[in-house]
């Protein structure tokens, strides 16, 4: 299982960590719903290196820790720093491993998001936090139509519309498009549809699935990735489709359109990762893993 995880994690590091180098200074993007940026996932949070080696244990209740030397990792709260699973905490493992001289906190999405469900700064049980990532189907991404120019109309329908037109025959549903600056009215039964499949996620899953959804700004989106109808690369860019449409037209800094790309796929790529190891279902990591 080891190397297995190990090899699946190495495909993501890329995306998870690929701005770690770069001397510019990291631009998150603000989050509303679930963190408390002062101790979970501060944008610019770096200490110098305290550990030379970064192992996992089994620890009370089958949980695994995190060891760096043999002082046992905490959460910023001060909570024993323990993850569900040994998928999960190998991944974690690695983020601390693959530090250098100096921490970069703002590169270890999944400590992150461990924190975020250990600690739970905003103390949100499972219903609100699904209240609060269905809040952003009513402004999802791509639902939101523009009526001029016709180069980007003719986008949006091209690569939106076959993402609509495959979850609403997965969930059975209807979300559809519009023009109008109110977006579309979205049934109450799909938000009961989705509020019901949502439910069937962990609590840990669920920080994990929000995390995505408010990175993407996009349900639909996110549903797509984590459902593996879409990748990572696939989602970012349909998520900033008429940001790149006005990139090539009238071009970019340039340095500044790759980082944000990276970065966001970098996010994106970690809070899947973190849904995909979180998840309850042995099914789900056993497919995970022989891929």
């Amino acid at each position: 299982m080891l190397p297995s995880l190990c090899r699946f994690h190495r495909q993501f590091s890329r995306a998870l960590l690929p701005l770690a180098s770069r001397q510019v200074e990291l631009k998150l993007l603000s989050s509303s719903t679930h963190v408390q940026r002062a101790k979970y996932g501060n944008a610019t949070s770096e200490r110098k290196k305290f550990y030379r080696d970064v192992t996992i244990s089994q620890g009370e209740g089958g949980l695994y820790e995190i060891n760096l030397d043999r002082k046992k990792l905490k959460t910023p709260g001060g909570k024993l720093f323990t993850v569900p699973n040994e998928a999960l905490a190998i991944a974690v493992a690695t983020e601390w491993d693959v530090q250098k001289d100096t921490l970069k906190f703002y590169t270890m999405h999944l400590t992150t998001l461990c924190n975020t469900a250990l600690d739970n700064p905003t103390h949100r049980d499972k219903d609100q936090i699904i209240s609060a990532a269905l809040k952003f189907l009513d402004t999802d991404t791509v639902c939101y139509r523009v009526e001029e120019p016709p180069g980007l109309v003719e986008l949006q329908k091209n690569e939106w519309d076959p993402v609509l037109d495959w979850i609403e025959r997965r969930y059975n549903v209807v979300i559809g498009s519009s023009f109008s600056i109110m977006g579309p009215q979205i049934p109450e039964e799909t938000k009961e549809t989705f509020r019901q499949h949502l439910g069937s996620y962990n609590f840990w899953s669920l920080i994990g699935l929000e995390y995505v959804i408010n990175q993407l700004k996009s349900v639909v989106l996110s549903f797509g990735l984590i459902d593996r109808h879409l990748t990572v690369e696939q989602a970012v860019l349909l998520a900033r489709l008429e940001e790149e449409y006005q990139i090539q037209r009238w071009g970019n800094v340039e340095w500044a359109h790759d980082y944000d790309m990276y970065e966001l796929r970098a996010r994106t790529a970690a809070g899947a990762l973190f849904v995909y190891l979180s998840s309850e279902s042995a099914t789900m990591k056993k497919k995970i893993l022989q891929e």
